[in-house]
């Protein structure tokens, strides 16, 4: 394999920094982002020379560019982006404060847009290159009490979806990556909960919520064979436009997408309904 300049947003924790590890080992360079002077100093120490550590916001769009143009001058050209910086907000929809929900999409779809439109003009200039976004299994499915965080994953598989289609003449892949539950801190430290207001949902959330709370730390997917199965992709002639992580996002979004084609195949004779008696088709 060739050795490859990646940057990866959010490397400071959980998948971002496993998918770093695994770059590194590979013998890759990768740019990782960070929030704190001190986590810039904790990453480069894991590779001196390979792994570059960069302080950013990815919500603040200027910097977000002002980065991967600097990066591009002094690192050089980047083969491989992966938009992984991100959180969760877990909560039932009305329960969740609107201002919750607007900054949820502000990181998970705004600060991903951000970075891969900051990237895209670089790739496309020299026909080729590889653009990730962490998703999640949420993304192909959802539960009780995470609309708000499933919300932004769906709005952010439609948009890697529609660039792939956009990008592939330029000899660019697009891959959404959609991890089941990971041994990392999203469901810990990394979570925002909303406040919890109305009885109501009490039988239906609280278990849930206890679940998953007594879950994290234990959960089935190893970040270290996660950043593995990303090295290898990359290595790819034709790497997946949609990569599914762990047996668990198998499972789910399985189950979800047949639920999907049933209310399709049921309803299909109404659906034809609305037609006019002529028409163009898409």
């Amino acid at each position: 394999m060739s050795k490859q300049k990646w940057l990866i947003t959010g490397v400071s924790t959980g998948l971002g920094r496993a998918f770093a590890q695994a770059a590194l080992a590979a013998g890759h360079t990768v740019v990782g982002t960070v929030r704190s002077q001190e986590d810039l100093r904790t990453f480069e120490e894991l590779e001196p020379g390979a792994a570059h550590g960069r302080i950013l916001d990815v919500t603040d769009d200027g910097a977000v560019s002002a980065v991967i143009a600097e990066v591009e001058q002094t690192v050089g050209p980047l083969d491989v982006v992966i938009a992984n910086a991100g959180y969760g907000v877990e909560g039932t929809f009305e329960e969740t404060p609107l201002a919750e929900v607007r900054r949820q999409f502000e990181v998970n779809v705004f600060g991903v847009v951000a970075t891969l439109q900051a990237a895209l003009p670089h790739m496309r200039e020299r026909r080729r290159g590889h653009l990730m976004a962490v998703t999640s299994m949420g993304g192909l499915m959802a539960v009780p009490g995470m609309s708000a965080y499933c919300g932004s994953k769906f709005a952010l598989e439609g948009i890697l979806e529609a660039l792939g289609k956009e990008v592939a003449q330029f000899g660019i892949h697009v891959t959404a990556i959609e991890p089941g539950s990971f041994r990392t801190d999203w469901a810990g430290r990394s979570m925002s909960r909303a406040t919890r207001t109305i009885d109501d949902y009490d039988g239906l959330f609280t278990p849930i919520r206890e679940a998953r709370q007594k879950a994290s730390g234990n959960q089935l997917g190893d970040p270290a064979k996660a950043g593995e199965a990303l090295v290898h992709i990359t290595s790819l002639e034709r790497p997946p436009s949609h990569l599914l992580l762990g047996s668990d996002a198998l499972r789910l979004v399985t189950a979800a997408r047949t639920a999907v084609d049933e209310d399709i195949r049921t309803w299909e004779a109404l659906s034809r309904t609305t037609d006019f008696a002529e028409g163009a088709q898409l």
